[in-house]
């Protein structure tokens, strides 16, 4: 896993993003709210964590996007930080399901037959319109076609091995025109925390930006 910060200040307070598959900074290079240093990861074909960079922080607000919410809580679970909150952005805690995911055939499919073509349509997929593509594509992630096909299958063979992990969210939004992660899936999966909702696609550059510069309508706990 690449952790990097795009911020780093000293500050008390730690922002912390654990961004989608096939991410990179590329995509988040946002700037943050203010008091608050950033923390990017990303690439998760290794779960290798430095736990010693979160040391020392008297606040952390966390954030995950995507396949990025499973893969915070299994690097946190078990974890004692000083959270301000923990927000999950259009995904789950169970990231490869039928009923509470990514349907099971959708995901295999794309990777067994991943390629520039199949790359092309999830992302039109993930961005929803033909003006967010637009966005997306001009800070797209540098990432060859290879790092990302051996992600998805990393992250297939951990969700496959691996328990659900004992952690807790505070509070989720769900992109009511999600077709990654469907709408009913995510509702389904969320039942028993605040859920946010929000007119949005799987990705939405307003959305990512006023997340990390501190928009409260989405940050405080109900």
């Amino acid at each position: 896993m690449t952790q990097l910060f795009i911020k780093k200040e000293n500050n008390a307070r730690l922002l912390l993003f654990f961004a989608g598959w096939g991410s990179d900074d590329c995509l988040f290079r946002y700037p943050v709210m203010p008091g608050y240093d950033y923390l990017l990861c990303f690439d998760y074909r290794s779960f290798a964590f430095d736990y010693s960079l979160l040391d020392g922080y008297k606040e952390i607000r966390l954030m995950a996007w995507s396949m990025g919410v499973w893969v915070a809580a299994c690097i946190l679970a078990g974890h004692d930080y000083p959270w301000k909150q923990k927000l999950a952005i259009n995904g789950t805690m169970f990231p490869i399901h039928d009923t509470l995911g990514i349907p099971c055939t959708i995901y295999r499919e794309t990777l067994s037959h991943f390629s520039p073509s199949v790359l092309a349509r999830f992302r039109r997929r993930m961005c929803g319109s033909v003006d967010m593509l637009k966005i997306f594509l001009a800070y797209q992630p540098k990432r060859s076609l290879f790092d990302l096909q051996e992600e998805l299958a990393v992250l297939q063979k951990e969700v496959e091995e691996r328990d659900v992990p004992s952690f807790k969210w505070d509070r989720c939004i769900v992109g009511m025109r999600d077709l990654i992660f469907p709408v009913k899936n995510q509702l389904q999966a969320w039942k028993d925390i605040d859920i946010c909702k929000r007119d949005v696609a799987h990705y939405n550059e307003n959305l990512f930006h006023n997340l990390l510069m501190g928009e409260e309508n989405a940050w405080i706990k109900s």
